[in-house]
């Protein structure tokens, strides 16, 4: 057995996201710690996973605060690096009133890209069942070769590799430069988790199973699961097609995280049941438990600090 359940790389930062306003009408901004990667990790440590991150922030009070918050959460700290120069990343969050949202980044540039080869602790990452990433890691050279460099260390060791391709439109020279990185990914991925605007964009096509399809055709990736917001999820595995329904619930105020959430709650059944042992019943009860845990982190402001535990997910499962 190995020390880890999933090892993840990539952003950690401070989201800042609405929470009322001034007297004087001026939006008051809450201070919450983000990044797609550590949200699955704090997911995972919630349902009782060993994890661990790999990434950069700044020697600052935003990257003081976001060790601290990851340390209360579980998560093994030991490889995450602070940057004296750089600062940590922020993003600043519009919430739209159907919940969903817009980002503007501060990150030129921010700490979690200034990661290096150097950096990347191979030992750690051949004592993990799963590696976990995303393209944000790879938006720029340095820490795009350390990305890589962890890639093909986890898989070297027999990790199941992990991709969430996690668009983030903003952060890119070009989005032609964004499809030749989550082509990367795509081809070393074992697990795919994407979203409905993903695959419609790395595609060219509308109707998603056709654009899965598409990209099963390119690709040679054993499990995808893609969250599709309100309509629920999918998942594609061997000839098995399997679709959950969404958690509609009236207190939603925003879907920050809540793609993270899923992913992670998909993960979780990765590991317990194996990559080469799902069956429809497996994968149907995956995608209801992520769709409730994802329906509960929309209730609440952030991600990070907050999932939910499996009884409050099973609990939500059953007032459905």
């Amino acid at each position: 057995m190995k020390k880890y359940d999933v090892v993840a790389l990539g952003e950690l930062l401070i989201d800042f996201t609405v929470n009322g306003t001034s007297p004087q009408g001026n939006p008051v901004y809450e201070a919450n710690p983000g990044g797609a990667p550590c949200n699955v990790l704090s997911m995972l440590t919630k349902l009782g996973r060993k994890t661990a991150f790999i990434g950069k922030v700044g020697q600052d009070i935003f990257g003081i605060r976001l060790r601290t918050v990851l340390e209360e959460a579980g998560i093994d700290t030991s490889c995450l690096v602070a940057d004296d120069t750089a600062r940590t990343t922020l993003a600043f969050v519009e919430t739209f009133p159907d919940g969903d949202r817009d980002f503007s980044f501060y990150r030129n540039p921010g700490a979690d890209m200034m990661l290096t080869e150097e950096e990347v602790d191979v030992a750690m990452l051949k004592d993990t069942e799963i590696f976990h990433f995303g393209t944000l890691s790879m938006t720029h050279e340095g820490v795009r070769n350390a990305t890589k460099k962890a890639v093909a260390a986890a898989k070297e060791a027999g990790a199941v590799i992990s991709f969430d391709p996690n668009l983030r439109e903003p952060l890119w020279n070009s989005l032609k430069e964004a499809g030749e990185q989550t082509a990367y990914g795509l081809s070393q991925c074992d697990f795919l988790k994407i979203s409905d605007n993903e695959i419609r964009w790395f595609t060219g096509v509308e109707d998603f199973d056709a654009g899965i399809s598409k990209l099963r055709s390119r690709y040679d990736i054993p499990l995808i699961v893609l969250s599709m917001g309100k309509e629920g999820s999918r998942a594609y595995y061997k000839d098995i097609r399997v679709e959950a329904a969404p958690f509609l619930q009236e207190r939603t105020i925003e879907t920050t995280g809540a793609g993270d959430t899923f992913g992670g709650c998909c993960l979780h059944y990765v590991r317990q049941y194996g990559l080469h042992n799902m069956n429809r019943e497996r994968l149907t009860d995956m995608l209801v438990f992520a769709n409730a845990a994802a329906s509960v982190i929309t209730t609440r402001k952030g991600a990070l600090r907050v999932m939910p535990g499996e009884d409050e997910i099973r609990e939500l499962i059953g007032k459905f």
